[in-house]
């Protein structure tokens, strides 16, 4: 687990050089088929040196949940091990992880007549007016959710409407189903939060080189897109769909990108503080023999 621009794949290809494992990628943004640079998916090499799953697997015009990501990752784990080697999950979305240590709240099915009317309702006053709204129902759940956040504001809002309970309430009342394997998670902190960040701005000005706006426009060509599907709100692709409509310049939509990443940084190193595991620093020099050595000391190797 760790941040965006951490060094989580390049980790999880050096343990699978010593170790025999199928990765199994916790991203919610490389299950879609056709974005590729804007998700830094595993490059065509690293996929045929070492089984990638969860990678292109539905089109951008789908949605993928946290439930069905753990109902994946779970058959694909036992299959992995029934083949006698380790799943190695890898990735920076953490409610993915969350969900799968921890099992998911048994909530109601989504209504559509319900998400209907909040539909109709963001179209006249905006995504930001339907995240205070929430907010006065349930301030708990809005402080953890942006405020263009359409799918889990939609999502928590259905949830108040349909129960009449706030979602956090209906959240702390779950029944744990833990993951029937042994966990051992490691995560990558950096101790300089600047390094990141450096890290960060090359990777964006990498993919703005390799064709980001470029890929965006052939998506809307392919496919039948908004800017409110969870696959065009990723961070780079939301960006890059504003450059588009509202032709702004490049040294803007690259301003946004690298706040956009750093802002997802910051969720995600958030999430961490309050996550079992080992942390590990991901500028350090020997954080590929440090992992090992502690994988190989939690395995009995």
């Amino acid at each position: 687990m760790g941040p965006t621009a951490s060094g989580k794949s390049a980790l999880a290809m050096a343990l699978a050089r010593s170790l025999e494992v199928e990765i199994i990628s916790v991203d919610s943004a490389q299950v879609y088929r056709d974005m590729d640079v804007g998700t830094a998916k595993p490059t065509t090499a690293e996929r045929a040196a070492v089984p990638h799953h969860l990678i292109d697997i539905i089109p951008p015009t789908e949605a993928y949940s946290a439930a069905r990501f753990r109902d994946d990752a779970l058959r694909l784990a036992a299959d992995i091990g029934a083949r006698g080697k380790l799943p190695l999950l890898v990735g920076g979305t953490m409610l993915y992880f969350k969900a799968l240590r921890e099992g998911l709240s048994d909530l109601p099915e989504a209504d559509p007549a319900v998400r209907a009317a909040l539909d109709a309702e963001a179209a006249l006053r905006g995504w930001p007016a339907m995240h205070a709204q929430l907010a006065y129902i349930d301030p708990e759940t809005a402080a953890r959710l942006e405020p263009r956040d359409a799918q889990r504001i939609q999502r928590a809002l259905e949830l108040h409407r349909i129960t009449g309970r706030a979602p956090s309430e209906l959240f702390a009342g779950r029944r744990k189903r833990e993951a029937p394997f042994r966990l051992i998670e490691i995560a990558l902190v950096p101790s300089d939060r600047a390094e990141l960040h450096r890290r960060i701005e090359a990777r964006f000005d990498a993919m703005l080189s390799a064709g980001l706006v470029n890929e965006v426009r052939a998506l809307r060509e392919k496919y039948t897109l908004s800017p409110d599907i969870p696959s065009m709100r990723a961070v780079g692709y939301r960006q890059a769909w504003d450059f588009l409509e509202r032709n702004f310049d490049t040294t803007e939509l690259r301003n946004r990108g690298i706040y956009a990443t750093r802002q997802l940084a910051k969720r995600q190193l958030t999430w961490l503080r309050s996550t079992p595991g080992q942390t590990f620093d991901c500028l350090d020099p020997e954080l590929e023999t440090k992992v090992l050595e502690f994988v190989k000391r939690k395995l009995g190797q």
